[in-house]
């Protein structure tokens, strides 16, 4: 047996100006799932601490944990950019974030890294660096704070890195071991991976696989996005049986990889969020599909990613 537990848990995203978030924990709680990683939207960052303090009273009166604090929108993407002010905002913005995460409990804050701009990639390393040297400043503002780890998304295209197993191991071995030489200083690091994030070419011919950059990231994985997805990682759903039959991502295969290598992975504990956009928002007709598409989805992955 692996001494690796799996929990599952849901993503915020879906009821983003939709439904309320008690709506969201009353429904997972009728689903016996108690983990949430709250998804940023714009106002995330403007609030009053009153605001959270009050989420996470709301979401622990229906047995949920607000565990982990994770970007939507890419709007931590300015370490990467080169025009004014941008760097500033992100820095500003995801200290915000950490502060946001000490307010509701999360063991983890984090988001991609962002972009860099296509017209630009030349200064793609210049932007990696700048991104690296702020990290360690956050790493170390988390710890301030009391946020235990950072995590970071590894994404489908070159334009947004970490994405090839290379990358991916250069960007952690230098953030994990600078935490590593500064223990008492500074928070952990370590991946949010999406497991239905693979790397299809310009052309279209898929380089990696899905499956295949999972197990390059695992010795950095720190929880897990679950999404199911096309076979060139374009189009992204969830898990009812009709997704299952048309999505590539098998939960199952990767929970019998993840315990067969437990003792690869930095955790005892791992959370699975179910990250899906749900239907169309802000339509009469679709808005209210929202509730099957989640109990569709979140009944298969308890059987498939969390089930003992």
């Amino acid at each position: 047996m692996s001494g690796l537990t799996l929990h599952l848990g849901v993503k915020t995203d879906p009821v983003e100006y939709r439904y309320s978030y008690e709506w969201l924990f009353r429904l997972m709680a009728e689903e016996g799932v108690h983990h949430a990683q709250l998804g940023s939207f714009f106002e995330l960052s403007q609030l009053p601490d009153a605001y959270f303090v009050e989420l996470r009273h709301q979401a622990e009166r229906y047995g949920v944990a607000i565990s982990s604090v994770f970007t939507t929108h890419r709007e931590l993407g300015g370490f990467l950019r080169r025009e004014i002010g941008w760097e500033a905002v992100a820095r500003r913005t995801f200290e915000r974030f950490i502060e946001v995460g000490v307010l509701l409990g999360a063991e983890r804050v984090g988001g991609s890294a962002g972009a860099i701009l296509r017209d630009q990639m030349e200064y793609k390393e210049e932007g990696i660096r700048r991104y690296l040297g702020h990290m360690k400043g956050l790493m170390r503002y988390a710890h301030e704070c009391g946020v235990p780890c950072l995590t970071i998304e590894p994404m489908s295209c070159l334009a947004e890195p970490p994405t090839l197993p290379d990358e991916m191991q250069a960007v952690a071995e230098e953030l994990v071991g600078y935490h590593q030489t500064y223990p008492d200083e500074t928070a952990a690091i370590g991946y949010c991976v999406d497991v239905g994030h693979g790397y299809a070419d310009r052309e279209g011919t898929v380089q990696w696989d899905n499956v295949q950059l999972f197990r390059a990231a695992m010795p950095y994985v720190r929880s897990v996005h679950l999404k199911n997805t096309d076979s060139l990682f374009d189009d992204t759903f969830g898990f009812s049986p009709a997704e299952r039959e048309r999505g590539i991502v098998d939960v199952e295969a990767i929970r019998d990889t993840v315990l067969a290598n437990a003792d690869v992975f930095p955790a005892s504990e791992l959370v699975g969020y179910l990250e899906m956009s749900g239907p169309k928002l802000g339509r009469d007709y679709s808005d209210h599909r929202l509730e099957k598409m989640l109990r569709e989805s979140l009944c298969y992955l308890r059987e498939a990613w969390s089930a003992s």
